[in-house]
């Protein structure tokens, strides 16, 4: 059996860390690097980092902390923000990402996938989708949540995926910094849909929650969690050991 992967996610604004709940009211943590390091020597089997603000406001990712940050870790690191072109793929992946994460820009040229996948191969291309329940209807939110596109999600998921999204972050807005368990029915929705790992991301509050995401939805991934972690009320090896000892697989 595939062991349950544990990601933590720096949402990096103005080059720190900053952490909102339902995407809005976003407050200071920590330094990307610190923070970084310190998952990566504590347990993380991943990390994800977000330029969060990079498409709202039309610009690169900031690849300077991304350099940093990677040059730091030994985990894998998934890198979004801003990403719109192939050229944007090939700039982070030198910069030391391990993958790269499509949202905004694969809204607006949903043929980017294609493109980065016959490239750089299925493994490398990470859909992140932020959904939020409109009128009863699972919906795609563009721009770091801000822009409503109308698209229903399940159906854009299986489009990219078949377009080549090797991987698939589902961050529920509806649950986002809640820290009331994760979005069951959403992520049972989503793993009915598609056959390639799928992330779940959005309202971890305690180890339990993660132990009911993986108990209640076995094909789920992977648990993406950001403010538990970051202020140190989940440590990711108590975590982990708490999941062994309900006989959920984890890499000790």
């Amino acid at each position: 059996m595939i062991r349950k992967r544990i990601i933590p996610c720096l949402d990096v604004k103005n080059g720190r860390v900053v952490k909102g709940v339902q995407f809005e009211g976003l407050n200071d943590v920590s330094s990307p690097v610190e923070l970084a390091k310190y998952y990566s020597d504590n347990g993380a089997d991943e990390l994800v980092f977000y330029d969060i603000t990079a498409s709202f406001e039309e610009r690169a990712l900031f690849t300077d902390i991304l350099r940093e940050v990677a040059s730091t870790i030994f985990i894998p690191l998934t890198v979004g923000g801003g990403i719109n072109t192939v050229d944007d793929f090939d700039r982070v992946l030198k910069c030391g990402a391990d993958k790269v994460s499509v949202n905004s820009g694969a809204i607006k040229n949903p043929e980017l996938i294609n493109e980065a996948a016959k490239k750089y191969g299925n493994q490398c291309v990470v859909l992140s989708v932020d959904v939020k329940r409109v009128d009863g209807q699972f919906t795609v939110f563009a721009k770091g949540g801000r822009e409503n596109t109308g698209m229903e999600a399940i159906q854009w998921i299986k489009d990219c995926v078949a377009r080549g999204a090797g991987e698939v972050v589902v961050n529920s807005i509806d649950t986002d910094g809640v820290k009331e368990g994760f979005d069951l029915e959403m992520l049972e929705v989503v793993c009915d849909a598609v056959n390639v790992p799928v992330i779940a991301s959005g309202g971890a509050g305690c180890k339990e929650d993660f132990v009911t995401l993986f108990n209640q939805v076995p094909e789920i991934s992977a648990g993406l969690a950001a403010s538990i972690f970051h202020f140190g009320e989940v440590a990711i090896d108590d975590l982990k050991a708490e999941l062994d000892k309900k006989d959920i697989l984890v890499r000790l």
